[in-house]
């Protein structure tokens, strides 16, 4: 007798690359694990002509879902506190750091862990898109998955950890001390220089000791690369992030770059 394995989807968007990954719920396995990533930063329109290319000449899209999760990265989002938000004024906390249009649609996600709202623009071309090939679907801002999972997982160390989230060109920056956010930014950065300049500016701004300051690393990095020893230069402790997830990965799966895709292991976890 054939067994109907339960699945679910999740598809990560930057416009930088793309992600994907299938749980088995029936098997709690991770059976399938791709990152494509472009050579060059595409427009929204590009990125989705990527998405429906993959989605249509790899037959393991081809099963039916459960679920399907779409996780948005891109720099368009804020954090407002829980009980400061108002739904009316969207825009107005979105301008105030990021380039928004007249006519984006913006929305916004819970984060009951941290008591606040993140407002941010998702790609609506890629919703609708997602809708109508596998119907209901569910979408998160990147830095709402990498916030929760994080405020879920750490211990509540009196000491300071910084953790960075990095893609190609743009850096996820979360502060945590007692539980307790101290700083969340996303940086755009265009240089080497760049990326250690901002990560060296929350250093001290916040006061932290770069001898006794630990990082946690996931994303766009790999050891010994560009980014990693300049990092290693000016701070000691820098270590990439290690989850013990509820769920097994294949054998078919390198798992040493696990932290490579820390969000997307981790939407399965913040549905």
């Amino acid at each position: 007798m054939k067994i109907n394995n339960i699945k679910e989807l999740s598809i990560q968007i930057n416009l930088n690359g793309l992600s994907f990954c299938i749980l088995n719920k029936t098997q709690n396995t991770i059976e399938f694990l791709k990152m494509i990533p472009f050579e060059q930063k595409q427009t929204p329109d590009e990125v989705l002509c990527h998405l429906k290319t993959e989605l249509s000449s790899n037959i393991v899209f081809s099963d039916d879902f459960n679920a399907v999760y779409v996780i948005h990265q891109n720099e368009l989002s804020t954090l407002v506190p829980e009980e400061l938000y108002d739904a009316s004024h969207k825009a107005d906390y979105l301008k105030f750091n990021s380039k928004i249009l007249r006519n984006d649609f913006i929305t916004e996600d819970e984060i009951p862990f941290n008591k606040s709202v993140n407002v941010y623009v998702p790609y609506v071309n890629i919703n609708n898109y997602i809708f109508d090939t596998f119907g209901e679907f569910e979408y998160k801002h990147s830095s709402s998955i990498l916030i929760d999972s994080i405020l879920q997982n750490v211990k509540a160390e009196e000491t300071p950890i910084v953790f960075i989230n990095i893609n190609k060109t743009t850096v996820e920056l979360l502060v945590v001390e007692n539980n307790k956010i101290q700083l969340f930014n996303v940086f755009e950065y265009h240089s080497k220089e760049d990326f250690l300049y901002y990560i060296l500016f929350v250093f001290e701004q916040l006061k932290l000791d770069t001898e006794t300051t630990p990082i946690e690393l996931s994303g766009n990095i790999e050891l010994e690369d560009e980014l990693y020893n300049l990092l290693y230069n000016y701070v000691r402790y820098v270590n990439f992030i290690n989850k013990k997830y509820p769920f097994s990965i294949a054998d078919s799966i390198d798992k040493n770059n696990l932290y490579q895709y820390f969000l997307i292991l981790n939407s399965f976890e913040c549905e």
